[in-house]
């Protein structure tokens, strides 16, 4: 008989996500993204890679082959400036901090509801197998 419901699972689910939120990854992550927004010549540059791309667009919708070229150069040129930045790239850390979190508590739930299963099924967890598994490949049982 079911314990759980979907919805008290949803519950659990938020009071985890709201913990995740709290951690020092993401305090890490939410005062880069800020110093960032604060940062006049990150806004500018970002501005300036805006206006590129909107350049960009129009130049391949009317087949402005080399002036797309260009115009792709220097976006390039100043994506890789704000890449050269440390807060970007502290910031950039941060996410890939905060993402490689999320995938832990994934990966940690996914295998656990997995344990779990093999467990009340009787099954064999070094072997990965359901007790279902197990009972329907042993010798004299039905199947």
């Amino acid at each position: 008989m079911a314990k759980y419901t979907k919805e008290d699972i949803i519950v659990r689910a938020k009071e985890l996500a709201k913990m995740i939120s709290e951690t020092e990854e993401v305090d890490f992550f939410k005062r880069a993204e800020a110093q960032i927004n604060e940062n006049k010549k990150i806004r500018q540059k970002i501005t300036s890679l805006k206006t590129l791309q909107k350049q960009a667009v129009n130049f391949h919708h009317y087949g402005k082959e080399e002036a797309l070229k260009q115009t792709e150069e220097r976006i390039e040129k100043i994506e890789a400036e704000i890449d050269e930045l440390p807060i970007v790239q502290e910031f950039k850390q941060s996410q890939d901090d905060v993402n490689d979190l999320l995938q832990l508590v994934a990966n940690t739930i996914s295998n656990t509801v997995t344990d779990e299963i093999i467990i009340s099924t009787g099954g064999d967890l070094l072997k990965g197998e359901t007790g279902s598994k197990i009972a329907s490949t042993t010798p004299g049982s039905c199947s």
